[in-house]
C-alpha cells in the first residue's frame, strides 16, 4: 500500500510540476522575447508618459500593444500583476517530487555502490547540500564579478566552470540517473532563488519608492534584469538534464558527466540563438543562427560518440538464432525477480512466473533493452549480452514455455 500511495504522489506531483513549469517557462520566454522585440515609440503621448519601448501584436483575434516604461511609470497603476507564483510553485512541486521519488528511496535511486559506497542518509544530506551550495556559489559569482568590466562575460565563464565542476562531482558521488536530475534541480533552484531573492524584492523596492514619492533607483531593475537573463539561459539546460534521466544509455557510461555537460551546453547555445534572433529582427539585421548551429553540432557529436559499436559476425549470427523462454528464464530470475516478485511488485509488475513475464514482455523490452533504465542503477549487474538475449526473445514473439 505504501508503494501504491507513493506512486500516486509521484504522478500527481509530476503533473503539477509540469503544469507550473510550463506556466513559468512560458512567461519567461515571452518577456525575454518582448524585451528584445520592443521598438522606441514615436507618438508624443507615449514618449511623454515615459514609455521606452512598445510592441504591436495580434493573437487570438485581438490586437495587443504592450509597453515598457523606462525604470517605472510616473504613477503606480491600480491593478498590477506579479509573476512569481509560477516560479515558486514549480520549485515546490519539483522538490516534493524529488523528495517522494529520490529522498524517500535514497538507497535505490541516489546510491549506486559501484559509483560511491555510502549510506542513504549521507547521500540525502549531500544531495540537499548540492542544492544549497549551487545557489550560494552562483550568487557569489554574480555579486563579485557582475559589476566589473565585462561583468556579464566573467559571470558567464565563472558559472560555466562551476557547472562543469559540479556535474563531474555529482557523477562521482551519485547514481548516474540521480546525478543528471540533481544537476537540473540545482540550476532550477538557483533560478527560483533569483526570483525570490533578487527579482521580486527589487520590484517591491521600486514600488515602495514610488509610493513614498522618492526617486526610483534604476539599480533594482538592472539587477532583476541580470538574473532574469540568467534564468532564460538556464532553462533549456535544466529541461534536458531533467529529461535525460529517463534514458539509461545517456547516464550509464564512464564519462557520463561529460555527456551531461555537452547536453546542457547545446541547450544554452540554442537558447542564445533565439534571444539573438529577437534582437536581430528588431534591428533589421540577419538572424544569427550560428549559435543554434553550434548547439546542433554538439548534439550530433554526442549521437556519434554514444552510438553502439557495430555487431561482429558472431553477434549477427547469434542474433539470427531464435531464443526460447528457457534461455531468458535465468536472466529473469537473477536480474529482475528480486524487485518484481509475488511479495514485492515494483510499479505493479511481477515477473516470477513465465506467464507474468509473457504478460509484461513489452514493458520488459522497453525498460531493459530500449531505454536501459532497468534494473535500477543496474543493481543486479545485467550485462549487454543478457539485454540482447531479451531483445531476441521479444522480437521472436516473446514465446512462453
Amino acid at each position: 500500500m505504501e508503494t501504491y500511495l507513493l506512486d500516486w504522489a509521484n504522478l500527481l506531483l509530476r503533473w503539477v510540476h509540469v503544469i507550473t513549469a510550463i506556466a513559468w517557462i512560458g512567461s519567461s520566454f515571452y518577456f525575454v522575447f518582448l524585451d528584445n522585440s520592443l521598438t522606441r515609440p514615436t507618438a508624443p503621448d507615449l514618449v511623454g508618459k515615459g514609455v521606452d519601448g512598445e510592441l504591436w501584436a495580434v493573437h487570438g483575434g485581438g490586437f495587443y500593444n504592450p509597453q515598457k516604461y523606462l525604470v517605472a511609470p510616473k504613477s503606480l497603476p491600480q491593478n498590477l500583476h506579479w509573476f512569481f507564483w509560477e516560479s515558486y510553485s514549480t520549485w515546490l512541486s519539483g522538490f516534493g517530487l524529488f523528495t517522494v521519488l529520490y529522498l524517500f528511496n535514497a538507497g535505490t535511486f541516489l546510491v549506486d555502490k559501484r559509483v560511491h559506497d555510502w549510506s542513504p542518509g549521507l547521500a540525502i544530506g549531500a544531495a540537499l547540500g548540492f542544492l544549497a551550495a549551487f545557489w550560494i556559489v552562483y550568487d557569489l559569482i554574480c555579486r563579485s564579478l557582475g559589476r566589473k568590466k565585462n561583468g556579464d562575460l566573467l559571470v558567464g565563464l565563472g558559472v560555466t566552470v562551476f557547472i562543469v565542476a559540479a556535474s563531474w562531482l555529482a557523477c562521482q558521488l551519485f547514481a548516474g540517473r540521480a546525478a543528471f536530475l540533481l544537476m537540473g534541480a540545482m540550476i532550477a533552484t538557483a533560478m527560483s532563488a533569483n526570483v525570490f531573492f533578487w527579482i521580486i524584492p527589487g520590484q517591491r523596492t521600486v514600488i515602495a519608492q514610488m509610493k513614498a514619492g522618492q526617486p526610483v533607483d534604476p539599480i533594482h531593475g538592472q539587477r532583476a534584469k541580470q538574473r532574469s537573463v540568467h534564468n532564460t539561459y538556464f532553462t533549456l539546460p535544466v529541461l534536458i538534464a531533467m529529461l535525460s534521466n529517463h534514458y539509461g544509455w545517456l547516464y550509464q557510461g564512464t564519462h557520463n558527466w561529460l555527456v551531461l555537460v555537452l547536453l546542457m551546453l547545446a541547450g544554452a547555445l540554442i537558447r542564445h540563438s533565439f534571444v539573438a534572433r529577437h534582437k536581430a529582427l528588431v534591428l533589421g539585421k540577419r538572424v544569427p543562427w550560428e549559435q543554434a548551429g553550434a548547439g546542433v553540432l554538439v548534439l550530433l557529436g554526442l549521437v556519434i560518440w554514444l552510438a553502439p559499436a557495430p555487431q561482429t559476425a558472431a553477434q549477427k549470427a547469434a542474433q539470427a538464432q531464435p531464443v526460447s523462454y528457457d534461455l531468458i528464464a535465468p536472466v529473469m530470475q537473477q536480474r529482475c525477480v528480486m524487485c518484481h516478485n509475488e511479495q514485492l511488485q515494483n510499479k505493479g509488475i511481477a515477473l516470477h512466473t513465465p506467464d507474468l513475464v509473457k504478460q509484461h514482455a513489452q514493458a520488459v523490452y522497453q525498460q531493459a533493452v530500449v531505454l536501459k533504465l532497468m534494473p535500477m542503477n543496474n543493481a543486479t549487474q545485467i550485462t549487454d549480452d543478457e539485454r540482447a538475449l531479451i531483445q531476441r526473445w521479444f522480437e521472436a514473439g516473446a514465446p512462453a514455455p
